[in-house]
């Protein structure tokens, strides 16, 4: 837990805001914005319930309505029509501007996103420590519905972000915090809308891009144990020229928190488990698993313990266990004993997890900048670019072997317990976390730039309101991923294999016929007894570069080209062109051959033409329809159509009824088409032998993928009583069944 301090002072024209250690915030001046789709309270609600200002009732109808040149080009999330009057069948909520600044912590708003309900198993850097074949370590990615961060399309300003990985997973903390005015969420197919990636939905950061005036924040914490060190400082600015016609916007910030290394809490010491029931017999009533207290692991000790032997008296050896120098121990199995716990007697004596890091080091550099000019009354031209740079260092626990098997000759072994206890002993098989060897450690440093360049008006067509916008975009990624103290499994083999040279010296078995070969044996048996020359022998550093670019284009634009006797058929039309391609590099030395980290490359490329039409048609008083129909061409699998109907029905101004049904795709990423393979050593049970065995799992891309393919029906309710001002109750009842998905 981390100690804040918050404290605000309001102190006009200027803001003062002290939280923590080190904190402040000033503002000066804010230039008019267009309404927002939700009032700003300060909660959470459902976009689609609002009824527009008395003012603007009924605006929608007059003939020929023209919106002023400079106001900007309105935005509403779930949809490319630009008319905030419009509701929404596609349940949306929104975080205001007041409640992210409130609420949020300063340096990471994907936390406060992550508090909303539709959010569940979302990636964050806690807890991607050691996602490092995907890429993914250190990244805070947003999982809607919990459906996979994958299925949940994050935008900026509506337009699609570079992403920070090649699974094409966005990273939250590229986003520039201080400038966002609003977070909407639409839950729900949007495909049809935005393409894909948005089987489960959309989470749209709206910026507020007529910022003036200058704030600066900063920030720091500490945790309640006295580690965890962070701080963060943020500065934006922002000014007009040219007699407001443009604007220029600044936003840069550096965060950093200290890594906690290892889990020394009171709560990692109750040695809490829950295990199967030894008593649970079928129909007996007893629980088929129990949680038992004063528990550990029994079968991996820091300086190792035989779980089996073979020949002789079988499993004679079982619970021999090495301390400090080679010392010989017997483990107390305690009262209850499975495979892999022991409760009571040496449960202590495991690391279990508390040499595990609780939070990565963090390093963080983010700038943002955009430039905007009124070129005529109806278009605006801007430009925006944006530089982020992250380093996640993680200590990813001690070595862990679970099935070392030593021949009953091992000099190091004989040594240890006498040539008698090992008489018609021919292997015994141990179990280490090999406090001797350093821990690992992962390093993961990853850049994102991304350019923009572009325009939006509004203009009068068929004497009504409507507005266009256009943009092209250039993102690209850059990562470096880097194992520190990773095992090389045949170095492991060479090393474990030890024997006796004629002068009497231990030595590999490799080294007699190859003694240039740099083998130095390794003694499992004990703490303080591993030598340098075999740490550095067994031990390596892999690491892997790969590059990700992606360019985006797109069109649209929003009008009434007709009414119905209930009102202004309201419809949007566009385009977008995508290209993806990712390339890499990884030293030959490092493609194969390690516990973990086997890194290759990956090498390959997609585009994506798409177009689509949406319309919103009112048919009766209170009661319109919404539908969208997206056309969308893959290099790699082809042609798909997408769509999505919904309609809304508000027979009194207090409920408003909503339904939709979708048809949504995910086409498969750069990484699920062609990743050149990634592979580890695992160990799984063995449900015939009992036994723990050590497999080879890898991972590869399929080029024959195609896209997977989402149907998703939502009904809902949102209820807003004219007797409670402010109030707001949105219910909603939702199914998605997947065909052919992509794992």
């Amino acid at each position: 837990m981390t100690t804040r301090k918050r404290l605000k002072i309001h102190l006009l024209p200027f803001t003062v805001i002290s939280s923590g250690a080190v904190i402040f915030f000033m503002e000066q001046g804010h230039a008019a914005s267009p309404p927002p789709v939700t009032p700003d309270t300060g909660r959470r609600q459902p976009i689609s319930a609002q009824t527009p200002p008395a003012s603007a009732k009924g605006s929608h109808l007059q003939k020929k309505e023209k919106i002023p040149s400079n106001s900007e080009v309105i935005m509403v999330t779930g949809t490319h029509i630009a008319n905030s009057r419009i509701k929404s069948p596609t349940p949306i909520s929104s975080l205001s501007q007041s409640e992210i600044q409130n609420q949020a912590p300063s340096n990471n708003l994907a936390d406060l996103v992550n508090q909303m309900p539709q959010f569940a198993g979302s990636t964050t850097p806690q807890n991607s420590r050691l996602s490092l074949s995907s890429g993914l370590a250190g990244i805070n990615a947003l999982n809607l519905r919990n459906l996979g961060a994958e299925r949940s399309l994050v935008l900026l300003d509506g337009r699609r972000i570079t992403p920070s990985a090649i699974t094409g997973i966005v990273d939250i903390n590229t986003i520039p915090q201080q400038l966002v005015k609003r977070v909407d969420v639409v839950t729900g197919g949007a495909s049809a809308q935005y393409g894909s990636d948005a089987v489960a939905g959309v989470t749209n950061f709206v910026l507020d891009k007529t910022y003036t005036g200058l704030k600066i924040d900063g920030d720091s914490g500490i945790s309640d144990y006295g580690d965890g060190i962070n701080y963060h400082t943020a500065v934006t600015g922002g000014f007009g020229f040219a007699h407001g016609k443009g604007h220029v916007l600044l936003s840069g910030d550096y965060a950093h928190q200290d890594g906690i290394y290892s889990v020394d809490r009171p709560w990692n010491f109750n040695g809490q488990r829950i295990i199967a029931n030894p008593e649970y017999a079928s129909g007996n009533g007893q629980p088929y698993y129990i949680r038992v207290g004063n528990a550990g692991t029994n079968y991996a000790l820091p300086g190792g313990i035989i779980n089996s032997s073979t020949g002789g008296v079988t499993n004679s050896l079982r619970g021999i266990y090495f301390g400090q120098g080679g010392s010989v121990n017997h483990y107390n199995y305690g009262s209850l004993s499975t495979s892999s716990v022991t409760v009571g007697g040496d449960h202590a004596l495991a690391n279990d997890g508390k040499d595990i890091g609780l939070e990565p080091m963090s390093d963080r550099k983010n700038i943002y900048g955009r430039l905007s000019y009124d070129v005529a009354p109806w278009m605006t031209l801007y430009g925006e670019g944006s530089y982020n740079q992250s380093e996640y260092i993680y200590n990813a626990g001690p070595q862990y072997l679970s099935a070392i098997k030593l021949s009953g000759s091992n000099p190091y072994l004989v040594d240890a317990l006498g040539s008698s206890a090992l008489q018609n002993v021919s292997s015994v098989t141990l179990g280490t976390t090999a406090l001797d060897l350093p821990y690992r450690r992962t390093d993961n440093r990853r850049s994102v730039q991304r350019y923009t360049f572009g325009g939006e008006g509004n203009f009068t067509l068929f004497g009504k309101p409507a507005s266009w916008n256009a943009y092209a975009q250039y993102g690209v990624m850059h990562s470096k991923e880097q194992i520190y103290n990773v095992m090389n499994t045949a170095k492991i083999a060479n090393a474990t294999n030890a024997v006796r040279s004629s002068t009497g010296q231990i030595v590999c078995a490799s080294s007699l016929t190859d003694p240039s070969n740099g083998c130095s044996p390794i003694d499992w048996l004990g703490t303080g007894v591993i030598s340098t020359a075999a740490k550095d022998y067994v031990l390596g550093n892999p690491w892997r570069e790969e590059r990700f670019q992606e360019i985006v284009s797109g069109v649209n634009l929003s009008m009434i080209p007709f009414a119905t006797w209930a009102g202004d058929a309201n419809i949007a039309v566009g385009g977008e062109y995508r290209d993806e391609r990712a390339s890499g590099y990884v030293p030959t030395q490092y493609q194969s051959g390690w516990s973990v980290g086997n890194f290759l490359p990956t090498f390959g490329h997609y585009d994506v033409k798409e177009a689509y039409v949406e319309g919103a048609v009112p048919l009766a008083k209170g009661l319109s329809v919404n539908a969208a129909v997206r056309a969308t061409d893959y290099s790699t699998s082809g042609y798909v159509t997408t769509w999505k109907i919904g309609g809304t029905w508000q027979p009194i101004q207090d409920i408003l009824f909503r339904a939709t049904e979708s048809h949504d795709i995910r086409a498969p990423n750069i990484d699920e088409l062609y990743n050149a393979g990634t592979s580890q050593t695992t160990s799984v049970l063995n449900p015939v032998t009992g036994a723990t065995e050590t497999v080879l799992s890898r991972t590869t891309g399929n080029t024959k993928l195609k896209p997977e393919k989402a149907n998703t029906t939502t009904i809902g309710a949102v209820i807003t009583p004219r007797y409670t001002p402010g109030l707001s109750i949105s219910v909603d009842w939702f199914h998605t069944k997947i065909k052919d998905a992509i794992e």
